[in-house]
C-alpha cells in the first residue's frame, strides 16, 4: 500500500480517490475542480439549486443564481468531469430563508451564509457525498485545513481579505475531517491565475457580493415577500425612554445604524438597541455603542474546552478585526465573553468566533451566537 499521503491528506493515489467538489459557478470553486482534475483525482462536481430566480437576479451580483448554474455546467464540460445539479430549494427555504426572516423580526442581524453552510452545504451535501462513497468533499472557501493523525483543524486563510473562517465556525468536527479547502494557502489573484491557465470561462468573473436570495441588498423586500405583516409602526425612544419619533418596522434597523433613523438631535443618533417585544428602537449618541461583555448561546467547539487558554482572540462580525478577550463557559452550551477593549455595534444574531494563534497561523476554536 502507498504510504505517502496525497495532496488532500489521504493515504491513496489521486487516481484511486473520488472527490465531490461543490461548484457554485464562481471562479473559486471552478478553479478547485480544475486543480483536482489536473492532479488526477476522480472528480464529481455538484451544483446546488437553492432558490427560484426572480427578475432582479440578472442585475445583481449574487451567488447560486441560474447564470451560475450554467457557468458550473460549462466548467464541468471543459474539465471533462461528471456534473450533477441538486434541487435543494425546499431545504434552503426552511433552513436559511425562514431563519433569516424570523431573526430580523426578533430584532437581530442574521448571517444567512453561516446558516447555509451549516444546513444545505455542509449537512445535506455532506450526506450526499458520503452516499456517493466520495473520499472527501472539497469547496472553494478561503480557509486552511490542516490534517494531523486523521484530525483536521481549521485555520484562517493566508489571504486575510478573503478569509471565510468566520462563516464556517459552525462546521462540526465530523464534517471538518471530511472537508478540504485547497484555496486556503492562495491569494485571490493566484486563484484567478490558475483559472486562466486552465482556460476556464469564469477566470475573470466578478465575485458575488449580495446574499443570494436578497437582490441588490434589499433585505426589506425579501421580508415583505415572506412576511407582509412585519412592517408595523412603533416608537423610537431615546436612552431616557422618551418617545422622539416613529419607525415603519424594526426590520429596517440594525445595531449601530446611523442613516435612516429620521430623527434629528444636536448629536448624531445611532441605533443602540432593538426591542422586538415592544416593537421599539432605542437610539442615542455613538459613545453608548461600545460594549465589553457579550453573551453567547448554541456554542460549536472545534477543540476541547481544556485547549482554551486564559486569553483568546474573537471576531464579532465578518469584516471585524480580531479582539483580545477572555471566555467564561456557562451551562447549557453558553458562554460569556469579556473583551479587553470596548467594541462598537455588536449585534444579537451575529456570530462570535474564537481563534488562537500558534505556529501554523490563526486556528479556529469554534464560536457561538450573540444573544445580548
Amino acid at each position: 500500500m502507498n504510504n505517502e499521503l496525497n495532496s488532500i491528506g489521504l493515504n491513496k493515489k489521486p487516481s484511486d480517490t473520488t472527490v465531490v467538489v461543490a461548484m457554485s459557478g464562481g471562479v473559486d470553486s471552478s478553479t478547485v475542480a480544475g486543480m483536482m482534475k489536473k492532479e488526477g483525482y476522480k472528480v464529481l462536481g455538484i451544483t446546488l439549486k437553492l432558490y427560484d430566480d426572480g427578475k432582479d437576479v440578472a442585475k445583481s451580483k449574487q451567488c447560486c443564481s441560474g447564470q451560475d448554474i450554467m457557468d458550473a455546467k460549462r466548467v464541468a464540460h471543459k474539465l471533462d468531469i461528471e456534473h450533477k445539479i441538486l434541487y435543494f430549494q425546499n431545504k434552503f427555504k426552511h433552513g436559511v430563508i425562514d431563519n433569516f426572516v424570523e431573526s430580523y423580526l426578533k430584532g437581530e442581524t442574521p448571517i444567512p451564509c453561516v446558516q447555509c453552510n451549516q444546513t444545505v452545504k455542509f449537512k445535506d451535501l455532506f450526506e450526499v457525498s458520503k452516499d456517493l462513497k466520495a473520499d472527501a468533499l472539497i469547496t472553494g472557501h478561503y480557509v486552511k485545513s490542516i490534517t494531523k493523525n486523521s484530525i483536521t483543524s481549521m485555520y484562517r486563510a493566508i489571504d486575510e481579505n478573503r478569509d471565510q473562517s468566520y462563516f464556517l465556525f459552525n462546521t462540526t468536527r465530523d464534517q471538518l475531517n471530511y472537508l478540504r479547502f485547497p484555496l486556503g494557502g492562495l491569494l485571490k489573484n493566484e486563484t484567478r491565475s490558475i483559472a486562466k491557465k486552465l482556460d476556464l470561462n469564469v477566470a475573470d468573473k466578478p465575485d458575488s457580493q449580495d446574499i443570494c436570495f436578497v437582490p441588490n441588498g434589499d433585505y426589506a423586500s425579501v421580508i415583505r415577500k415572506f412576511n407582509p405583516d412585519s412592517f408595523k409602526k412603533g416608537n423610537i425612544k431615546d436612552l431616557d425612554g422618551k418617545v422622539i419619533g416613529v419607525h415603519d418596522g424594526i426590520i429596517n434597523f440594525t445595531i449601530g445604524q446611523r442613516k435612516g433613523i429620521k430623527v434629528s438631535d444636536k448629536d448624531a443618533l445611532y441605533v443602540i438597541k432593538i426591542n422586538s417585544y415592544k416593537n421599539e428602537i432605542i437610539v442615542g449618541p455613538k459613545k453608548h455603542l461600545g460594549k465589553k461583555t457579550i453573551y453567547l448561546d448554541r456554542l460549536n467547539l472545534l477543540v476541547d474546552n481544556n485547549e482554551f487558554k486564559k486569553k483568546i482572540l474573537v471576531k464579532v462580525r465578518s469584516t471585524g478585526k480580531l479582539l483580545d478577550a477572555k471566555i467564561n463557559f456557562k451551562e447549557n452550551n453558553s458562554a460569556e465573553i469579556n473583551l479587553d477593549v470596548e467594541e462598537e455595534g455588536i449585534s444579537p444574531g451575529q456570530a462570535c468566533v474564537f481563534y488562537d494563534q500558534d505556529q501554523l497561523g490563526y486556528k479556529v476554536l469554534g464560536g457561538g451566537w450573540i444573544t445580548n
